[in-house]
C-alpha cells in the first residue's frame, strides 16, 4: 500500500531487505508501547464503565430502602449556588419543583455554597 502511488508507504515497513527490518523494529519500539497503552487505558475504562453501571441500581434501591437523606442542588451553568438537604426519595422530588417554581418566578435561592477565602 503506497501513497498517491509515489511508494510511500503509509503502514508499517515490510521487512523485505535489512534496511525495512530494522525500520519494522523501530516502528514496532517506537509504536507497540503506545498502542499497548491506549489499548490498556480503553478496557480499564470499559471494565470501570461496565463495573459502574452493574452497581449503580443496587446503590440507588439501597438509597431508597433504607431511607438515606437526598441532598437537592441549585447550579448555575455548573457551578452549584445553594444546596440542602431534601429527606426522602419523595420529599427529594417536591422540593425540586418547588425550588423549580421559585426560581421561575424570579425567587432565587440564597447562596450556601458561597467560596470561602
Amino acid at each position: 500500500m503506497s501513497l498517491d502511488g509515489f511508494g510511500v508507504p503509509i503502514g508499517p515497513p515490510s521487512g523485505d531487505d535489512p534496511i525495512s527490518a530494522i525500520l519494522l523494529v523501530l516502528w514496532l519500539v517506537i509504536a507497540l508501547p503506545l498502542i499497548i497503552v491506549v489499548v490498556a487505558v480503553v478496557l480499564l475504562t470499559g471494565i470501570e464503565l461496565i463495573l459502574l453501571l452493574a452497581i449503580l441500581p443496587f446503590a440507588v434501591g439501597a438509597r431508597v430502602v433504607f431511607g438515606r437523606h437526598w441532598t437537592v442542588e441549585v447550579r448555575r451553568g455548573f457551578t452549584p449556588i445553594h444546596e440542602e438537604r431534601a429527606g426522602s426519595w419523595t420529599a427529594s422530588a417536591v422540593r425540586i419543583q418547588e425550588l423549580a417554581r421559585e426560581i421561575e418566578s424570579g425567587n432565587v435561592p440564597a447562596d450556601t455554597l458561597a467560596k470561602r477565602s
